[in-house]
């Protein structure tokens, strides 16, 4: 889904939940809050030793969490059952440093796909470079491998801090970076593969279709499910729809639902992958309006709708049993909404400032 200025403040990274109801927060300065959702405590405090944590990332095994900063480019690999901190390591060096913007792994572990950007520190000046296609090896502690980007790729890969750049396909052979097109590149040597352009797609009266990885979820069979935005051919009517595709089979599946707002975060699915949630807004500044949005995923349908009042930027997540709703980041509380009524019941006081990652 295209990202505009008036949407970009609250378009923010995504809750990770463990299977036993644990959630992750990276806070400042320097450790990770981890609370229990049963008792709605902090029960543990994880030390950072990367720096300030801006952002995780689920294994695909689901066991751990892969912690990445953006002021030491640091990578933590944490065992979400135990809390503890299995590895960690720096990529800056000497007077290079490696910017990283989110982190994707392979299906065995062993590797992260990632985009990062090369500063230089000169004696009169810091030479800052473009961006480019990065493994990091988690045995070696290293990127192993850059590639560069072609021209046309490098604007859309201008992300922010945090926010996850891929998905891997479950063969571990290709890399999906969804923007205004879906682009696959071939993981051994980050050629382009093939290009699914969303802007044209085999679809009658059907133009400028986008859909954003930040915003979606991937479940354990492969398939992405997204929010988008389309707008007719004749009157360039902007309407909006989900969109489903298979990693596999590279099957996109999208239908319209209705007019679209100025700015969407995207869509939270249930453990029961029957109902979805979003977060919308319109207006800007002062007269900017946010409501949640529940949807039906069977048939693709809104049901529910509710008002509440905007922050200037926060994140949004769904509780691991699917009854509740989190906003959070950039402050020191989580708000908690009932999922069935979209009714705030109560905040959590995390007695500490979070960064937008979780």
């Amino acid at each position: 889904m295209p990202m505009t200025k008036s949407s970009l403040p609250i378009l923010l990274g995504l809750c990770v939940f463990a299977h036993a109801g644990t959630i992750f927060l990276p806070a400042y300065p320097d450790h990770i809050l981890v609370i229990d959702e049963a008792s709605q405590q902090i029960v543990d405090k994880i030390p950072s030793e990367i720096g300030i944590p801006t952002a995780i990332s689920q294994s695909y095994d689901r066991k751990k969490i892969y912690v990445t900063s953006n002021d030491k480019d640091g990578v933590e690999v944490i065992d979400i059952a135990s809390h503890k901190v299995l590895e960690h390591f720096e990529l800056n060096h000497g007077n290079q440093q490696f910017r990283i913007y989110g982190v994707a792994p392979d299906p065995q572990d062993k590797q992260l796909y990632t985009v990062v950007r090369e500063v230089v520190k000169q004696a009169d000046r810091y030479e800052i470079g473009k961006f480019k296609y990065a493994v990091i090896d988690l045995a070696q502690q290293k990127i192993v491998r850059t590639a560069d980007m072609s021209p046309e790729d490098q604007e859309g890969n201008n992300p922010y801090p945090g926010s996850n750049p891929f998905h891997i396909s479950p063969d571990g052979k290709y890399m999906y970076q969804f923007r205004d097109k879906i682009t696959i590149l071939d993981t051994s040597n980050f050629h382009v593969s093939d290009r699914i352009d969303l802007a044209k797609p085999d679809f009658p009266d059907m133009a400028n279709i986008g859909i954003g990885a930040p915003f979606g979820t991937l479940d354990e069979q492969g398939a992405f499910v997204s929010l988008f935005n389309a707008e007719d051919t004749v009157v360039h009517r902007r309407f909006f729809g989900i969109a489903r595709f298979d990693l596999n089979s590279r099957e996109f599946k999208f239908t319209e639902i209705g007019p679209a707002p100025a700015g969407m975060m995207g869509i939270q699915v249930s453990p029961d992958r029957k109902t979805g949630y979003s977060v919308v807004s319109n207006g800007e500044h002062g007269n900017r309006r946010c409501e949640f949005w529940a949807f039906d995923l069977a048939t693709n349908q809104r049901t529910m709708t509710a008002e509440f009042a905007c922050r200037p930027r926060f994140s949004f997540g769904i509780s691991s049993d699917g009854k509740r709703l989190y906003l959070y980041g950039a402050g020191f509380e989580i708000e908690v909404w009932n999922a069935a009524t979209l009714k705030l019941e109560h905040t959590i006081d995390l007695h500490n400032d979070v960064t937008m990652g979780g």
